[in-house]
């Protein structure tokens, strides 16, 4: 009993900690003072006005709570059927098949966003919500199916099997069943998918971080005119 306490009371200490910045955080926010100081010399909501006030900055969460949406459901519906397969199937290649679908948790971000931002500019997906979606999938489903393995690998298959041999079709199953049963994992995989995009700037679109219009456009023009020097060089 006392070890239950001790151990409950360090993870509410734990908690505490990694939450302290927030809370501090908040007040911050009220203060009427042109530079963070604390403690603040006085409270105002001047902040909150001066924000509702940048269009560009409303716009911007608009369009990460509409990605963190998108990238949420689309990393789910992926994910789930694939770590099922993955978790429980057996089938040559399916070592190869985990390690492709988990490769970029291994890459660098500044690897994986200037391959991005390559890739995208030869496609023209710079500047565009297919290549935003494209970009925070590539991020959001490895987490995703990694977890979800982790989750199905732990679920105990004696409750299915107690289930199908009832009658109950396997739909039935996997609804009343292994989806609940699965709740944790999938909790924390719509969690990670809503992350991702919260993270990046979707007003300025591209690669892992974005990357500005007026850069993406340039980058696309300089790309098309080195392609056409090189097509005159050849026909010369």
């Amino acid at each position: 009993m006392i070890g239950r306490a001790a151990h409950r009371t360090l993870i509410a200490a734990l908690f505490l900690f990694l939450l302290a910045p927030v809370v501090l955080v908040i007040p911050m926010s009220f203060s009427a003072d042109a530079f963070l100081i604390w403690p603040p010399s006085g409270f105002s909501l001047r902040w909150y006005a001066a924000m509702w006030r940048e269009t560009k900055l409303i716009d911007a969460a608009r369009n990460s709570f509409l990605l963190a949406c998108l990238v949420c459901a689309v990393t789910l519906v992926i994910a789930m059927p694939a770590a099922l397969v993955l978790a429980r199937g057996r089938f040559r290649g399916r070592e190869a098949l985990v390690a492709l679908l988990t490769a970029p948790l291994l890459l660098p971000t500044i690897v994986l966003a200037l391959a991005l931002l390559i890739l995208f500019v030869g496609y023209g997906l710079i500047g565009s919500w297919p290549g935003l979606l494209l970009a925070h999938l590539l991020v959001a489903l490895p987490y995703g199916i990694r977890v979800l393995m982790t989750a199905v690998s732990t679920l105990p298959p004696a409750v299915e099997e107690a289930a199908s041999s009832l009658g109950a079709p396997p739909w039935r199953v996997f609804r009343r069943i292994t989806l609940p049963l699965m709740l944790p994992g999938v909790t924390a995989t719509a969690a990670t998918g809503r992350d991702v995009p919260l993270r990046g700037k979707p007003d300025r679109p591209a690669g892992r971080r974005g990357v500005s219009a007026a850069g993406a456009a340039d980058a696309q023009h300089r790309h098309r005119a080195g392609a056409r020097g090189g097509a005159r060089a050849d026909a010369g």
